[in-house]
Protein backbone atom coordinates (compact mmCIF):
# COMPACT_ATOMS: atom_id res chain seq x y z
CA UNK A 1 0.00 0.00 0.00
CA UNK A 2 3.26 2.17 1.07
CA UNK A 3 4.45 1.34 -2.37
CA UNK A 4 2.11 2.80 -4.99
CA UNK A 5 2.27 6.57 -3.41
CA UNK A 6 5.72 6.47 -4.86
CA UNK A 7 4.90 5.46 -8.04
CA UNK A 8 1.88 7.66 -8.74
CA UNK A 9 3.59 10.72 -10.84
CA UNK A 10 2.11 12.42 -13.21
CA UNK A 11 3.74 13.65 -16.33
CA UNK A 12 3.58 17.11 -17.09
CA UNK A 13 1.55 18.74 -19.92
CA UNK A 14 3.37 20.30 -23.27
CA UNK A 15 2.73 23.84 -21.29
CA UNK A 16 4.26 23.00 -18.66
CA UNK A 17 7.03 21.15 -19.86
CA UNK A 18 8.43 24.31 -22.02
CA UNK A 19 8.21 26.78 -18.60
CA UNK A 20 9.97 23.56 -16.65
CA UNK A 21 12.74 23.72 -20.01
CA UNK A 22 13.27 27.48 -20.57
CA UNK A 23 14.38 27.93 -17.01
CA UNK A 24 16.11 24.94 -16.38
CA UNK A 25 18.38 25.80 -19.78
CA UNK A 26 18.76 29.16 -19.01
CA UNK A 27 20.15 28.62 -15.28
CA UNK A 28 22.40 25.94 -17.38
CA UNK A 29 23.74 27.54 -20.25
CA UNK A 30 23.34 31.43 -20.25
CA UNK A 31 26.50 33.38 -19.69
CA UNK A 32 25.62 36.21 -17.33
CA UNK A 33 28.31 38.10 -17.46
CA UNK A 34 27.87 38.59 -20.92
CA UNK A 35 24.08 38.68 -21.28
CA UNK A 36 24.39 40.31 -25.06
CA UNK A 37 26.64 37.38 -26.21
CA UNK A 38 25.65 35.34 -29.04
CA UNK A 39 24.85 32.14 -27.61
CA UNK A 40 22.60 33.76 -24.94
CA UNK A 41 20.25 34.69 -27.75
CA UNK A 42 20.61 31.57 -29.46
CA UNK A 43 19.68 29.81 -26.47
CA UNK A 44 16.35 31.95 -26.13
CA UNK A 45 15.93 31.96 -30.04
CA UNK A 46 16.03 27.84 -29.48
CA UNK A 47 12.88 27.78 -27.84
CA UNK A 48 11.04 30.32 -30.41
CA UNK A 49 9.22 27.47 -32.37
CA UNK A 50 7.13 26.42 -28.87
CA UNK A 51 4.38 29.04 -29.40
CA UNK A 52 3.54 27.21 -32.69
CA UNK A 53 3.40 23.84 -31.29
CA UNK A 54 1.22 24.81 -28.57
CA UNK A 55 -1.36 26.77 -30.92
CA UNK A 56 -1.66 23.73 -33.27
CA UNK A 57 -1.86 21.34 -30.26
CA UNK A 58 -4.72 23.43 -29.16
CA UNK A 59 -5.97 23.86 -32.26
CA UNK A 60 -6.29 19.80 -32.79
CA UNK A 61 -7.84 19.56 -29.30
CA UNK A 62 -10.83 22.17 -30.28
CA UNK A 63 -11.75 21.23 -33.52
CA UNK A 64 -14.19 19.26 -32.58
CA UNK A 65 -16.47 21.68 -30.46
CA UNK A 66 -15.18 24.69 -32.19
CA UNK A 67 -14.18 24.24 -35.74
CA UNK A 68 -13.77 27.33 -36.75
CA UNK A 69 -11.70 29.11 -33.66
CA UNK A 70 -9.33 25.86 -34.60
CA UNK A 71 -8.78 26.40 -37.81
CA UNK A 72 -7.79 30.11 -37.28
CA UNK A 73 -5.45 28.84 -34.59
CA UNK A 74 -4.04 26.48 -37.26
CA UNK A 75 -3.41 29.14 -39.62
CA UNK A 76 -1.62 30.82 -37.30
CA UNK A 77 0.40 28.46 -35.62
CA UNK A 78 2.16 27.17 -38.75
CA UNK A 79 2.50 30.89 -39.74
CA UNK A 80 4.83 31.03 -36.56
CA UNK A 81 6.23 28.23 -37.27
CA UNK A 82 7.54 29.28 -41.08
CA UNK A 83 8.31 32.78 -39.45
CA UNK A 84 10.93 30.99 -36.63
CA UNK A 85 12.22 28.99 -39.29
CA UNK A 86 12.87 32.17 -41.02
CA UNK A 87 14.93 33.29 -38.56
CA UNK A 88 16.93 30.05 -38.21
CA UNK A 89 17.46 30.00 -41.72
CA UNK A 90 18.90 33.46 -41.85
CA UNK A 91 21.01 32.78 -39.02
CA UNK A 92 22.32 29.70 -40.21
CA UNK A 93 23.51 31.59 -43.17
CA UNK A 94 25.32 34.68 -40.53
CA UNK A 95 26.82 31.78 -39.03
CA UNK A 96 29.65 31.40 -42.26
CA UNK A 97 30.61 34.91 -41.59
CA UNK A 98 30.82 34.38 -37.55
CA UNK A 99 34.42 33.25 -37.73
CA UNK A 100 35.75 34.17 -34.44
CA UNK A 101 34.09 32.77 -31.56
CA UNK A 102 34.78 33.40 -28.05
CA UNK A 103 34.54 29.91 -25.30
CA UNK A 104 31.70 30.35 -23.37
CA UNK A 105 31.70 27.94 -20.75
CA UNK A 106 28.40 26.53 -19.18
CA UNK A 107 27.14 26.69 -15.52
CA UNK A 108 27.81 23.05 -14.80
CA UNK A 109 30.34 20.94 -14.54
CA UNK A 110 30.90 18.06 -17.26
CA UNK A 111 29.62 15.46 -14.40
CA UNK A 112 26.43 17.55 -13.45
CA UNK A 113 25.54 17.56 -17.18
CA UNK A 114 25.85 14.21 -17.10
CA UNK A 115 23.61 12.99 -14.73
CA UNK A 116 21.30 15.64 -15.64
CA UNK A 117 21.33 14.15 -19.25
CA UNK A 118 20.52 10.38 -18.02
CA UNK A 119 17.96 11.41 -15.75
CA UNK A 120 16.50 13.54 -18.47
CA UNK A 121 16.83 10.36 -20.79
CA UNK A 122 14.97 8.56 -17.95
CA UNK A 123 12.31 11.21 -17.81
CA UNK A 124 11.52 11.07 -21.87
CA UNK A 125 11.42 7.09 -21.74
CA UNK A 126 8.68 7.40 -19.33
CA UNK A 127 6.80 10.22 -21.40
CA UNK A 128 7.11 7.80 -24.03
CA UNK A 129 5.93 5.06 -21.90
CA UNK A 130 2.81 7.25 -20.46
CA UNK A 131 1.94 9.92 -22.69
CA UNK A 132 0.33 13.18 -20.95
CA UNK A 133 -3.59 13.68 -21.99
CA UNK A 134 -2.25 16.34 -24.63
CA UNK A 135 0.28 13.80 -26.52
CA UNK A 136 0.99 14.10 -30.02
CA UNK A 137 -0.58 11.58 -32.23
CA UNK A 138 2.42 10.80 -35.25
CA UNK A 139 3.03 14.20 -36.98
CA UNK A 140 3.40 13.81 -40.61
CA UNK A 141 3.25 10.68 -42.53
CA UNK A 142 6.02 8.00 -42.32
CA UNK A 143 7.71 6.71 -45.70
CA UNK A 144 7.82 3.18 -46.71
CA UNK A 145 10.97 3.06 -45.67
CA UNK A 146 9.87 3.88 -42.21
CA UNK A 147 6.89 1.70 -42.19
CA UNK A 148 9.15 -1.38 -43.44
CA UNK A 149 11.61 -1.06 -40.47
CA UNK A 150 8.51 -0.53 -38.04
CA UNK A 151 6.66 -3.62 -39.51
CA UNK A 152 10.27 -5.83 -39.60
CA UNK A 153 10.94 -5.03 -36.43
CA UNK A 154 7.52 -5.86 -35.01
CA UNK A 155 7.86 -9.31 -36.97
CA UNK A 156 11.14 -10.06 -35.24
CA UNK A 157 9.66 -8.96 -31.63
CA UNK A 158 6.84 -11.45 -32.39
CA UNK A 159 8.83 -13.98 -32.87
CA UNK A 160 6.50 -14.88 -36.34
CA UNK A 161 4.35 -15.90 -33.38
CA UNK A 162 0.21 -15.03 -34.96
CA UNK A 163 -1.28 -12.59 -32.43
CA UNK A 164 -4.41 -11.21 -33.02
CA UNK A 165 -4.95 -7.33 -34.49
CA UNK A 166 -5.39 -5.43 -31.46
CA UNK A 167 -2.62 -7.25 -29.39
CA UNK A 168 -0.20 -6.72 -33.15
CA UNK A 169 -0.78 -2.76 -32.70
CA UNK A 170 0.27 -2.68 -29.39
CA UNK A 171 3.24 -4.39 -30.00
CA UNK A 172 3.85 -2.19 -33.20
CA UNK A 173 3.59 1.19 -30.70
CA UNK A 174 5.67 -0.19 -28.32
CA UNK A 175 8.67 -1.13 -30.82
CA UNK A 176 8.50 2.21 -32.71
CA UNK A 177 8.71 3.68 -29.57
CA UNK A 178 11.70 1.76 -28.44
CA UNK A 179 13.25 2.51 -31.90
CA UNK A 180 12.78 5.67 -31.57
CA UNK A 181 14.24 6.11 -27.93
CA UNK A 182 17.26 4.47 -29.58
CA UNK A 183 17.56 7.03 -31.99
CA UNK A 184 17.43 10.03 -29.22
CA UNK A 185 20.34 8.04 -27.71
CA UNK A 186 22.74 8.23 -30.83
CA UNK A 187 21.79 11.90 -31.34
CA UNK A 188 22.91 12.46 -27.91
CA UNK A 189 25.75 10.46 -28.34
CA UNK A 190 26.38 11.86 -31.64
CA UNK A 191 26.16 15.26 -30.28
CA UNK A 192 28.52 14.38 -27.29
CA UNK A 193 31.02 12.62 -29.07
CA UNK A 194 31.34 16.33 -31.83
CA UNK A 195 31.83 18.42 -28.75
CA UNK A 196 34.37 15.88 -27.19
CA UNK A 197 36.63 14.57 -30.91
CA UNK A 198 35.96 17.59 -32.69
CA UNK A 199 35.59 20.55 -30.51
CA UNK A 200 38.19 19.24 -28.26
CA UNK A 201 35.80 20.32 -25.55
CA UNK A 202 33.90 17.38 -23.15
CA UNK A 203 31.85 19.98 -21.59
CA UNK A 204 30.09 21.60 -24.97
CA UNK A 205 29.37 17.77 -25.85
CA UNK A 206 27.58 17.23 -22.74
CA UNK A 207 25.76 20.29 -22.66
CA UNK A 208 24.44 19.93 -26.63
CA UNK A 209 23.56 16.26 -25.60
CA UNK A 210 21.84 17.34 -22.36
CA UNK A 211 20.02 20.62 -24.33
CA UNK A 212 18.62 18.70 -26.72
CA UNK A 213 16.97 16.17 -24.29
CA UNK A 214 15.91 19.31 -22.34
CA UNK A 215 14.07 21.05 -25.46
CA UNK A 216 10.62 20.71 -26.19
CA UNK A 217 10.57 19.50 -29.37
CA UNK A 218 12.01 16.05 -28.20
CA UNK A 219 9.16 15.44 -25.63
CA UNK A 220 6.89 16.45 -27.92
CA UNK A 221 7.92 14.29 -30.54
CA UNK A 222 9.18 11.40 -28.29
CA UNK A 223 7.82 8.96 -30.50
CA UNK A 224 8.01 9.92 -33.27
CA UNK A 225 10.72 7.68 -35.73
CA UNK A 226 10.13 9.17 -38.62
CA UNK A 227 11.51 12.36 -37.48
CA UNK A 228 14.70 11.21 -35.45
CA UNK A 229 16.01 8.32 -37.07
CA UNK A 230 17.12 9.98 -40.45
CA UNK A 231 18.62 12.99 -37.93
CA UNK A 232 20.63 10.48 -35.95
CA UNK A 233 22.31 9.34 -39.48
CA UNK A 234 22.98 12.93 -40.92
CA UNK A 235 24.15 13.71 -37.17
CA UNK A 236 26.94 10.96 -37.51
CA UNK A 237 27.87 11.92 -40.64
CA UNK A 238 28.89 15.33 -39.24
CA UNK A 239 31.11 13.49 -36.73
CA UNK A 240 32.77 10.83 -39.36
CA UNK A 241 33.33 14.22 -41.70
CA UNK A 242 37.24 12.99 -42.10
CA UNK A 243 36.14 9.63 -43.66
CA UNK A 244 34.74 10.73 -47.04
CA UNK A 245 33.26 7.06 -47.55
CA UNK A 246 32.13 6.55 -43.98
CA UNK A 247 30.15 9.85 -44.23
CA UNK A 248 28.51 9.04 -47.59
CA UNK A 249 27.40 6.13 -46.52
CA UNK A 250 25.54 7.52 -43.19
CA UNK A 251 24.19 10.32 -45.89
CA UNK A 252 23.21 7.46 -48.25
CA UNK A 253 21.49 5.52 -45.76
CA UNK A 254 19.35 8.62 -44.01
CA UNK A 255 18.41 9.28 -47.86
CA UNK A 256 17.25 5.91 -47.83
CA UNK A 257 14.38 6.21 -44.80
CA UNK A 258 13.04 9.34 -46.03
CA UNK A 259 13.34 11.86 -49.07
CA UNK A 260 14.60 14.68 -47.18
CA UNK A 261 18.40 13.82 -46.72
CA UNK A 262 19.24 13.15 -50.52
CA UNK A 263 18.57 17.08 -50.65
CA UNK A 264 22.26 17.79 -48.78
CA UNK A 265 23.96 15.81 -51.70
CA UNK A 266 24.88 18.84 -53.63
CA UNK A 267 26.23 20.90 -50.94
CA UNK A 268 28.30 17.69 -49.61
CA UNK A 269 29.67 17.59 -52.96
CA UNK A 270 30.84 20.75 -52.57
CA UNK A 271 32.14 20.55 -48.99
CA UNK A 272 34.32 17.45 -50.69
CA UNK A 273 35.04 18.63 -54.20
CA UNK A 274 39.27 17.71 -54.43
CA UNK A 275 39.13 16.35 -50.86
CA UNK A 276 37.34 13.42 -51.36
CA UNK A 277 34.54 13.83 -53.42
CA UNK A 278 34.21 10.35 -55.37
CA UNK A 279 34.81 8.34 -52.20
CA UNK A 280 31.97 10.48 -50.54
CA UNK A 281 30.23 9.53 -53.71
CA UNK A 282 30.43 6.23 -54.04
CA UNK A 283 29.26 5.46 -50.57
CA UNK A 284 26.43 7.44 -51.02
CA UNK A 285 25.30 5.95 -54.15
CA UNK A 286 26.13 2.07 -52.81
CA UNK A 287 24.54 2.75 -49.59
CA UNK A 288 21.38 3.85 -50.87
CA UNK A 289 21.11 1.32 -52.81
CA UNK A 290 21.16 -0.84 -50.44
CA UNK A 291 18.85 0.77 -48.24
CA UNK A 292 16.53 0.45 -51.31
CA UNK A 293 17.09 -2.85 -51.75
CA UNK A 294 16.18 -3.45 -47.97
CA UNK A 295 13.52 -1.11 -48.01
CA UNK A 296 11.31 -2.84 -50.82
CA UNK A 297 12.22 -6.31 -49.61
CA UNK A 298 10.52 -5.08 -46.17
CA UNK A 299 7.91 -3.52 -47.38
CA UNK A 300 6.96 -6.28 -49.77
CA UNK A 301 7.10 -8.69 -47.14
CA UNK A 302 4.53 -6.45 -44.94
CA UNK A 303 2.53 -6.21 -47.98
CA UNK A 304 2.99 -2.50 -48.79
CA UNK A 305 4.35 -3.67 -52.31
CA UNK A 306 2.95 -2.40 -54.75
CA UNK A 307 0.38 -0.17 -53.57
CA UNK A 308 1.89 1.85 -50.53
CA UNK A 309 4.92 2.51 -52.69
CA UNK A 310 3.05 3.75 -55.57
CA UNK A 311 0.92 5.88 -52.85
CA UNK A 312 3.92 7.30 -51.56
CA UNK A 313 5.24 8.23 -55.42
CA UNK A 314 2.35 10.10 -56.00
CA UNK A 315 1.71 12.04 -52.54
CA UNK A 316 1.29 15.84 -53.38
CA UNK A 317 2.70 16.81 -49.96
CA UNK A 318 6.42 16.86 -52.23
CA UNK A 319 5.05 17.52 -55.66
CA UNK A 320 4.26 21.36 -55.53
CA UNK A 321 2.10 21.29 -58.94
CA UNK A 322 -0.84 19.37 -57.56
CA UNK A 323 -3.37 20.89 -54.85
CA UNK A 324 -2.34 20.03 -51.13
CA UNK A 325 -4.62 17.89 -49.06
CA UNK A 326 -2.64 17.53 -45.56
CA UNK A 327 -2.96 19.92 -42.83
CA UNK A 328 -0.31 22.92 -43.27
CA UNK A 329 0.03 26.40 -43.97
CA UNK A 330 -0.65 25.56 -47.58
CA UNK A 331 -4.09 23.60 -46.99
CA UNK A 332 -7.05 25.16 -48.74
CA UNK A 333 -4.13 27.27 -50.92
CA UNK A 334 -3.98 26.86 -54.73
CA UNK A 335 -0.89 25.05 -55.68
CA UNK A 336 0.06 28.00 -57.79
CA UNK A 337 1.30 29.88 -54.66
CA UNK A 338 3.32 26.93 -53.02
CA UNK A 339 5.41 26.23 -56.60
CA UNK A 340 7.28 29.37 -56.34
CA UNK A 341 8.63 28.51 -53.09
CA UNK A 342 9.41 25.20 -54.23
CA UNK A 343 11.32 26.98 -56.92
CA UNK A 344 13.42 28.87 -54.92
CA UNK A 345 14.61 26.68 -52.72
CA UNK A 346 15.43 23.89 -55.85
CA UNK A 347 17.13 27.04 -56.85
CA UNK A 348 19.21 27.38 -53.44
CA UNK A 349 19.80 23.39 -53.19
CA UNK A 350 21.27 23.08 -56.50
CA UNK A 351 23.61 26.48 -56.22
CA UNK A 352 24.72 24.87 -52.55
CA UNK A 353 27.37 22.88 -55.21
CA UNK A 354 28.47 26.47 -56.16
CA UNK A 355 28.20 28.50 -53.51
CA UNK A 356 28.51 29.38 -50.42
CA UNK A 357 32.14 28.32 -50.04
CA UNK A 358 31.65 25.38 -47.47
CA UNK A 359 35.30 24.86 -45.97
CA UNK A 360 34.69 23.51 -42.51
CA UNK A 361 32.59 20.79 -40.55
CA UNK A 362 30.92 23.76 -39.04
CA UNK A 363 29.86 25.55 -42.28
CA UNK A 364 28.77 22.03 -43.64
CA UNK A 365 26.33 21.52 -40.42
CA UNK A 366 24.88 24.87 -40.92
CA UNK A 367 24.02 24.63 -44.25
CA UNK A 368 22.83 21.68 -43.86
CA UNK A 369 20.26 22.58 -41.57
CA UNK A 370 19.87 25.62 -43.84
CA UNK A 371 18.69 23.16 -46.54
CA UNK A 372 16.72 21.09 -43.74
CA UNK A 373 14.54 24.50 -42.91
CA UNK A 374 14.20 25.06 -46.29
CA UNK A 375 12.07 22.11 -47.15
CA UNK A 376 9.80 23.67 -44.45
CA UNK A 377 8.34 26.30 -46.38
CA UNK A 378 7.09 24.46 -49.56
CA UNK A 379 6.64 20.67 -47.54
CA UNK A 380 2.34 20.14 -47.68
CA UNK A 381 2.43 17.63 -44.84
CA UNK A 382 3.03 19.96 -41.88
CA UNK A 383 5.70 21.49 -43.02
CA UNK A 384 7.34 23.58 -39.73
CA UNK A 385 6.74 20.90 -37.40
CA UNK A 386 9.40 18.79 -38.35
CA UNK A 387 11.66 20.32 -36.28
CA UNK A 388 13.45 16.96 -34.69
CA UNK A 389 15.40 16.94 -38.45
CA UNK A 390 17.59 19.44 -37.67
CA UNK A 391 17.99 20.16 -34.26
CA UNK A 392 21.00 18.42 -33.65
CA UNK A 393 22.87 20.61 -36.17
CA UNK A 394 21.24 24.01 -34.74
CA UNK A 395 23.02 22.85 -31.92
CA UNK A 396 26.29 22.38 -33.68
CA UNK A 397 26.16 25.85 -34.94
CA UNK A 398 24.82 27.16 -30.81
CA UNK A 399 27.57 25.71 -29.56
CA UNK A 400 30.56 25.95 -31.89
CA UNK A 401 33.70 27.16 -30.83
CA UNK A 402 35.99 29.14 -33.56
CA UNK A 403 36.85 26.33 -35.78
CA UNK A 404 38.96 27.11 -38.84
CA UNK A 405 40.77 23.59 -38.90
CA UNK A 406 38.00 20.88 -39.21
CA UNK A 407 38.16 20.53 -42.97
CA UNK A 408 38.42 16.92 -44.97
CA UNK A 409 41.67 15.52 -45.14
CA UNK A 410 43.52 16.54 -48.36
CA UNK A 411 43.99 13.72 -50.88
CA UNK A 412 47.35 12.34 -51.29
CA UNK A 413 49.25 13.10 -54.08
CA UNK A 414 49.72 11.10 -57.20
CA UNK A 415 46.53 9.08 -59.35
CA UNK A 416 43.10 10.06 -58.76
CA UNK A 417 41.06 7.25 -56.64
CA UNK A 418 39.43 5.83 -59.79
CA UNK A 419 42.93 5.31 -61.40
CA UNK A 420 44.05 3.59 -58.26
CA UNK A 421 41.27 1.58 -58.35
CA UNK A 422 41.55 0.65 -61.86
CA UNK A 423 45.14 -0.49 -61.29
CA UNK A 424 44.40 -2.04 -58.39
CA UNK A 425 41.82 -4.58 -60.16
CA UNK A 426 44.92 -4.88 -63.09
CA UNK A 427 47.45 -5.81 -60.53
CA UNK A 428 45.16 -8.43 -59.18
CA UNK A 429 44.48 -9.86 -62.45
CA UNK A 430 48.07 -10.07 -63.55
CA UNK A 431 49.22 -11.53 -60.70
CA UNK A 432 46.75 -14.61 -60.55
CA UNK A 433 47.66 -15.22 -64.45
CA UNK A 434 49.79 -18.32 -64.53
CA UNK A 435 52.99 -16.84 -65.68
CA UNK A 436 54.96 -18.99 -68.58
CA UNK A 437 57.99 -20.61 -67.38
CA UNK A 438 60.99 -19.44 -68.78
CA UNK A 439 63.18 -22.51 -71.14
CA UNK A 440 65.67 -23.83 -69.06
CA UNK A 441 69.22 -22.75 -70.16
CA UNK A 442 71.88 -24.79 -72.01
CA UNK A 443 74.29 -26.74 -69.64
Amino acid sequence: MFASIFFEFHLPNSTSWFYFAFALAVALFFHFPRPLALRNWDLIALFLFVPGFLLLQEANQTASAEPSIAAGERVWGYAWLLGASAFWFVRCFLDLGAVHRPAVRSNLSVAGLTWLGIALFICLAAVAARRPPDAWEPVGKQSVAIEGVAEGATAVVAKGEPVDAQDYASLRNWTVRGLAMVGHAAVVVGLFFVGWRHFRDAETGAAMGGLYLLLPYTAFHISQLHHVLPAALVLWAIFAYRHPRVAGWLLGLAAGTTFFPALLLPLWLHFYWRRGAGRFLLGFLSASAVALAVTLSLVWAAGYYPNGLSQQLHLADWQPWKRPLAESFWQGVHWAYRLPVFIVFAAFTFTSFFWPSVRTMTHVAALSAAVLIGVQFWYADRGGLYVLWYTPLLLIVVFRPSTSELEPPMPAPGLGWGTRLALGAWNRVVRRTPQSQPPALAA
